[in-house]
């Protein structure tokens, strides 16, 4: 961390009651007690220096709210940003149940919302969605595109931009943590050719969704049911001979018990083409392990946040601090799950969220036990 913010050059130049590093503390654990006030937020994360403080005859006053903020401003966004992509990676190896198939690393990408407050300048910067009748939506929204560990929930890369720009748009840009060893899974609504040709060029595989209106000729049927066609660009492109790339069709439906009537129908493409090794039957199954990014989003939005409007930040610059101190603090409580559940030998999908962000929550005061010479690091002494 402080290697991040002395290359950002946001440094305190004298000893301040908020440092950096403990302003980057702060709003990861704005994640840890969403529904508090900043001001109590900080009293959270340093409570267990007050044993410490009351044996040394010392006495913090905690900063107000506007010191806060100050302090907040002063930081920016890029030591956040750049302390997110030196944490995140993943995290399973091949003993951790589920995440890999056949060799490959699951992964899967996909995109959210998440409301902001309605100031002119979010507005300005991020925008609100459109509505029916020409109404204004409430809330200005922030689009956030993840690329999810499956096998750990684990979020290994995420883009923050406008609503305006579209989630296919930002899935296209996080294949740059794509690379040999890979399968990764999508949703229909970001097939595109762009998508799986990027993703064969990173040397990864993918498993995706493709929507009705696109139509496949069979070139030929595979023992196994599904059959190899042809991906083009465009239409355009296919009528000229342009570019194409081979694909592998899997399409099967799925019965609803209570309401046969009703049957939900899939239709996947591949670039995995050994029907020996990966069969359609195993990865039908294997693509709804695509939902777990689902979960993954439902834990950052339900469980982290909490509030009726998720960010707190009335600028665009904390907001973009904001998120990534959320992503930093999913990372957190998720990673210790991995690592306990790695001691188990068990998935860290067995494992609570909610229980564990309880334990980490508790211990954040039991591990502040400092030796007298680190407490002038905040602003004591």
């Amino acid at each position: 961390m402080h290697q991040t913010i002395a290359k950002s050059h946001c440094q305190s130049q004298r000893q301040r009651k908020l440092p950096a590093h403990l302003v980057v503390c702060l709003v990861i654990a704005f994640s840890f007690w969403s529904k508090a006030a900043m001001r109590e937020v900080l009293k959270n994360l340093v409570d267990g220096l007050s044993v410490q403080w009351t044996r040394l005859a010392q006495y913090w006053k905690v900063p107000n709210s506007a010191s806060i903020s100050e302090a907040r401003a002063k930081l920016g966004c890029q030591v956040m940003r750049q302390l997110f992509e030196q944490v995140v990676r993943p995290l399973a190896t091949a003993e951790t149940p589920g995440a890999f198939l056949g060799g490959l690393r699951l992964m899967a990408v996909d995109g959210t919302l998440l409301d902001i407050p309605d100031s002119k300048a979010n507005a300005r910067v991020f925008g609100y969605p459109g509505t029916r009748f020409g109404h204004q939506a409430a809330f200005p929204k922030v689009r956030l595109v993840l690329l999810i560990e499956a096998g750990t929930h684990l979020i290994t890369d995420a883009l923050i931009c406008p609503y305006r720009m579209g989630e296919r748009r930002r899935a296209l840009r996080l294949l740059r943590a794509i690379g040999t060893g890979m399968l990764l899974m999508w949703d229909r609504g970001l097939h595109s050719f762009a998508m799986v040709q990027a993703t064969v060029a990173r040397g990864g595989h993918y498993l995706g969704r493709v929507p009705a209106n696109v139509k496949f000729e069979v070139e030929q049927v595979l023992s196994d049911g599904s059959y190899l066609s042809w991906i083009y660009p465009d239409r355009k492109s296919k009528k000229k001979g342009a570019t194409r790339m081979q694909v592998r069709v899997i399409e099967y439906t799925i019965d609803n018990a209570q309401q046969p009537e009703q049957q939900q129908s899939y239709r996947l493409i591949t670039s995995l083409l050994d029907r020996q090794q990966f069969p359609a039957l195993l990865l039908a199954e294997q693509y709804h392990q695509r939902w777990q990014v689902e979960t993954t989003i439902d834990e950052v939005k339900t469980h982290l946040l909490g509030r009726k409007v998720p960010i707190r930040s009335l600028k665009p610059r904390e907001v973009v601090q904001e998120v990534y101190g959320l992503l930093l603090g999913h990372w957190a409580v998720r990673s210790l799950m991995v690592q306990a559940a790695q001691l188990e030998g068990i998935s860290p999908l067995c494992l609570s969220f909610t229980g564990t962000l309880h334990v980490l929550r508790r211990a954040v005061a039991k591990f502040q036990v400092v030796s007298p010479d680190e407490l002038p690091l905040f602003g004591v002494g």
